[in-house]
């Protein structure tokens, strides 16, 4: 693996620090932010890596070194031993470049605005949501004067190749119709439609297309950001992600995808199905190429067990027709400016979406917390849909994050206890997950959980 050092002006945005903001990012312990700089930083410069295991992405570059240079006039960055793939003739991508110092400027802003700041109670739900919109507004991404036009993709970043064509093909579809797109921003079917708009959009004429990427220092290592993405947010974790998400966004696509996409799609459920919710215009469509068809039946029988016939009237499946998911999704934005108008809300932000604070809360999937969870259907189905989300998450953290896969080697797989029919219906949808490669990207895969009767 070829190795550069270099040093880096600041591209697209925050171009000066104060000398106390370079103080915390160049403490080096437990409550500094040079170790979480660090590691989000080295993930944006692995773009392209071939392995989603954080672990082995941060051992494999143990010798990678960040510095700050700190002048009256602005800062730079010192790399040292920085991957080589971020470079071109020894100079960094431009792309990176600006990705590079997006993940400084929020980690500052979070740390300094956020969580040290005495106005917020992040154990209030007003104040996390006032944290989401404040973290995106800084990051400039909430645009006004737009009718809504912004469509959330999830998915997989392990796809296979007909899949990825499939995305981009929706992608495309997309663009021609005006459309701009919002992912996770890594690879796979986060950055097939960006890169399938970013066509369409060409065709049309389009010159501010915007491919916005939202992530978390958790998953930036295995999902670092797709060259595509020309607007990056790093949230401070999984669940404010989760809400910028469906805040900003106008509707959503899901492809095929693992443990990951189905904690996406559980979250949203356990949105869509709560009461104060249920006649909000939110589209949600599920899609893929023709042999996904049965990849889609698996998830829409376990929705339909775990959460009720009810839940399937919040989503539609479209098989193997891009041009049939564009035309949906363009007619409905005209449903959502609709409702948003009658509701006095704005486009570019979502206030009047009721989200529990138990889908706000930062779940951490220790074991004990693992073994916890309720599920069973014996609950309010958007509580059913809340539990099986932090399950899915778990395994997430337990595939490939850096703490989850640490947490895994030392204490065993998690435990997870439900009632019968449901642990049933998890077990075979996992099973086909690993079967069909979605777990991971490369090599075999070991199963990080356990799943029991309660």
């Amino acid at each position: 693996m070829t190795r550069l050092s270099a040093t880096v002006r600041p591209g697209g945005s925050l171009e000066v620090l104060s000398h106390l903001e370079v103080s915390d990012l160049l403490d080096t312990s437990a409550r500094g932010l040079y170790g979480l700089f660090r590691r989000c930083a080295l993930a944006v410069l692995n773009c392209g890596s071939e392995t989603d295991n954080a672990k082995d992405i941060f051992d494999s570059y143990r010798d990678f070194g960040i510095h700050l240079i700190q002048s009256n006039r602005g800062i730079q960055l010192r790399l040292e031993n920085a991957p080589g793939s971020a470079f071109v003739d020894g100079r960094m991508i431009r792309g990176i470049q600006e990705h590079l110092f997006a993940v400084l400027r929020d980690i500052i802003y979070v740390h300094n605005e956020i969580q040290n700041n005495p106005a917020y109670d992040l154990d209030d739900p007003v104040h996390i949501t006032s944290a989401v919109f404040h973290i995106l507004r800084n990051a400039r991404v909430l645009h006004t004067g737009m009718d809504p036009n912004l469509i959330v993709c999830w998915g997989g970043h392990s796809i296979g190749r007909s899949e990825y064509d499939y995305s981009k093909e929706v992608g495309y579809q997309l663009g021609l119709r005006g459309l701009n797109i919002c992912t996770g921003c890594g690879p796979g079917a986060m950055k097939g439609p960006m890169k399938g708009a970013a066509l369409g959009h060409a065709k049309q004429r389009i010159g501010n297309g915007r491919y916005l990427g939202i992530t978390e220092p958790g998953i930036i290592a295995s999902e670092p950001p797709n060259p595509i993405v020309n607007e990056l947010v790093i949230m401070p974790d999984i669940e404010k992600r989760l809400e910028a998400f469906v805040r900003t966004g106008h509707g959503v696509v899901i492809f095929p995808g693992g443990a990951g996409t189905m904690e996406e799609l559980l979250y949203l459920l356990g949105i869509l199905m709560h009461h104060d919710n249920r006649e909000h215009a939110f589209p949600l469509i599920l899609t893929g190429p023709a042999e996904c068809a049965v990849y889609f039946d698996e998830i829409d029988r376990f929705i339909g067990i775990a959460l009720g016939d009810q839940a399937r009237q919040y989503y539609q499946v479209i098989i193997d027709d891009s041009e049939a998911v564009a035309k949906a999704m363009a007619e409905d934005m005209e449903r959502v400016r609709s409702y948003r108008y009658d509701g006095n809300d704005a486009f570019y932000f979502n206030w009047q979406l009721h989200i529990e604070t138990d889908l706000q809360h930062p779940f951490i999937p220790t074991h004990e917390a693992m073994a916890k969870l309720q599920l069973n259907r014996q609950q309010q189905a958007h509580l059913a849909a809340a539990n099986l989300r932090k399950a899915f998450s778990g395994i997430v953290a337990g595939n490939v994050k850096e703490d989850g896969i640490r947490a895994v080697e030392r204490h065993g797989p998690f435990m997870l206890h439900g009632e019968q029919q449901v642990v049933d219906a998890m077990d075979r949808l996992l099973i086909a997950f690993a079967e069909q490669n979605r777990m991971k990207l490369q090599g075999d895969y070991s199963p990080c959980y356990h799943l029991a009767l309660e």
